[in-house]
């Protein structure tokens, strides 16, 4: 089943997803994998308005949607990937880093929710770093993985029903690093 859909549109993108899930007869898994993300040196509103439509707004539909539908269904799985940039802000991708940051903090308000309904329904939060696509472009990249190494731990984690994964698992270090670097150290990176 094959369903396009402009997510920055969000009441459409709804629809649609909606529509998908009735075609399909019901579905116990949803993976929402929206990438926006446009280097922004001048700080262009325009830019930072499409990452945000695209990364908030059109995230925040579908994983409502998604969320009330396995409720409904009394269980279901949500899988977000965010990025390792949702750890700190970024000066060359600002609104990209900030949205990376809600789907996070959205993605656990929507586990505590289902948390106290008692309900089987799961949330995991895919935090990848570097991977070897069309993205990651650019100097200075290391640990930049092989799409099939990142999908295969992707799997590997929601088949495992994991709140929060880290692709390639070596980025839990660099992640750790990055919540503790003191901000004056930080800004000279």
């Amino acid at each position: 089943f094959i369903k396009q859909m402009d997510v920055t549109l969000a009441g459409q993108a709804v629809i649609q997803l909606n529509h998908l899930i009735d075609k399909m007869e019901g579905v116990d898994l949803i993976v929402i994998n929206k990438i926006k993300k446009t280097i922004n040196h001048e700080l262009d509103w325009k830019i930072e308005q499409q990452t945000i439509d695209t990364n908030i707004s059109g995230f925040t539909a579908l994983a409502m949607t998604a969320t009330n539908y396995f409720i409904k269904q009394q269980g279901g799985h949500l899988v977000a990937i965010s990025s390792i940039n949702a750890l700190r802000g970024s000066d060359l991708a600002p609104a990209y880093a900030a949205s990376k940051a809600y789907i996070s903090s959205y993605m656990q308000g929507l586990r505590k929710k289902a948390a106290k309904l008692k309900l089987p329904v799961y949330f995991t939060d895919v935090k990848p770093g570097f991977i070897d696509t069309d993205m990651a472009k650019g100097k200075g990249l290391f640990w930049v993985a092989p799409p099939n190494k990142a999908a295969a731990q992707i799997v590997k984690a929601i088949s495992q029903k994991r709140r929060d994964v880290y692709i390639t698992k070596r980025w839990r270090l660099v992640a750790w690093l990055i919540k503790w670097l003191p901000e004056w150290l930080y800004h000279k990176l």
